[in-house]
């Protein structure tokens, strides 16, 4: 099958390079007819993310910062102008300073709660409310979690906080946005490879740890979760709203590791 999105347009929200969970995420909807659009933050970032576009016929890049009311005025402004409306929204976007991932959570300071929860929290709020706006017949918001919002991680701290405040949103949005047709959903993938998890400490260990220990003795792939993605954005997934969809080798059914890594 290739076309479960054929006809449909979405912005891809997070992709700093091939290795992201949003990169695997747009090259499967891509690969199933989507038309997508991306944003990035600075040159910097946006000189990373235009091949990729390129490569999967995308022209339409934005660049917004999602702490600024301005910045994402613009891009919706942009899309609306380019397409008129929205079918899906991939918002992979989170942050926390990563002095304040290590030592102990009681230590986290005022200024980097705010903005760690800002970023990753409220900026699904504030993009829902957006995309809705595009969104006249219906459509899919997903977003990026961790088994870190309900279990006690090492060296992930503040963003355990802020992706139990993500994953609650996800929540009531689906409740709000129900009536409207729009489907709110998170996925939870295991550690993975990527830019923003090798910002956490001892990240080696643990992506070791769950590759041995999960049931499937294996973490998850970048295309595993892009078609996951896929099916919540499709009309498979027309009845799946405020779910946080795991995809980690069913390691979140563990209670200790495997006898063998006692």
């Amino acid at each position: 099958m290739a076309d479960l999105l054929t006809g449909k347009r979405g912005l891809i929200m997070g992709v700093a390079n091939d290795h992201s969970i949003a990169w695997g995420i747009a090259k499967a909807m891509a690969a199933e007819g989507a038309e997508l659009a991306f944003s990035y933050q600075g040159e910097h970032f946006g000189k990373r993310v235009e091949p990729l576009a390129t490569s999967l016929g995308s022209d339409l890049l934005l660049d917004v910062d999602v702490t600024d009311d301005a910045s994402m005025d613009a891009a919706f402004a942009t899309l609306k102008d380019r397409w008129g409306s929205l079918d899906f929204i991939v918002h992979a976007i989170a942050y926390s300073s990563k002095e304040e991932l290590k030592g102990r959570f009681i230590n986290t300071t005022r200024e980097n709660f705010r903005h760690s929860l800002s970023i990753s929290c409220y900026s699904l709020i504030d993009v829902a409310r957006r995309a809705s706006d595009l969104m006249p017949e219906g459509g899919t918001i997903l977003t990026m979690t961790y088994q870190g919002s309900n279990r006690v991680t090492p060296f992930y701290n503040v963003m355990g906080v802020a992706k139990a405040a993500l994953e609650s949103a996800v929540r009531y949005l689906a409740n709000d946005l129900g009536p409207d047709g729009i489907r709110v959903n998170a996925i939870s993938p295991g550690p993975m490879k990527t830019l923003a998890g090798a910002a956490i400490g001892g990240a080696r260990k643990t992506f070791k740890h769950t590759d041995q220990n999960a049931p499937m003795r294996k973490n998850a792939t970048l295309a595993a979760i892009g078609g996951t993605a896929v099916y919540l954005a499709s009309e498979a997934g027309a009845c799946t709203t405020g779910e946080i969809i795991r995809v980690d080798g069913g390691y979140h059914v563990l209670g200790m590791p495997q006898s063998e890594n006692l």
